[in-house]
């Protein structure tokens, strides 16, 4: 299982707003640099419209940063675009054999270690902004 694609596209999303400040970023503009339709960059960046993250004109108008990106941490973009529901990162198997030492207990253990594996992921994310991601595409540019 992997994690929704709509995070890598929400940060590429942001990244082009950066980017491509002093052009209207329309959806097909932003669908044309993710390389897909732009119906999925409109649901996308309604989802980050929806966060507080960015402001979409209608029509041709284009849509805009509401914050300056090194105040958009990656936590954010991962939470505005509900990759998953909160603290359901790992789901674990049901239905064990409670007879059995191991069908017995794994689930209480690997809840602990789990949650914590989740909480340390939010904080690897809380301290990456959209703005160490825009130095690294124009320094990965040069």
């Amino acid at each position: 299982m992997k994690i929704s694609t709509r995070f890598s596209v929400a940060i590429h999303i942001l990244s082009f707003l950066s980017i491509g400040k002093d052009m209207i970023c329309t959806s097909e503009l932003v669908a044309s640099s993710v390389n897909t339709n732009p119906v999925v960059i409109r649901r996308v960046t309604g989802m980050l419209k929806k966060a507080g993250l960015v402001k979409v004109n209608f029509g041709y108008g284009g849509t805009f940063l509401l914050k300056p990106i090194e105040e958009i941490t990656l936590l954010d973009v991962y939470k505005s675009v509900e990759v998953v529901n909160e603290g359901q990162l790992f789901q674990i198997h049901e239905d064990t054999n409670l007879d059995c030492i191991v069908g017995a207990n794994i689930q209480d253990v690997l809840s602990i270690i789990l949650k914590k594996v989740e909480i340390s992921m939010e904080d690897v994310l809380a301290s990456f902004t959209i703005k160490d991601v825009v130095d690294g595409i124009l320094k990965k540019a040069q």
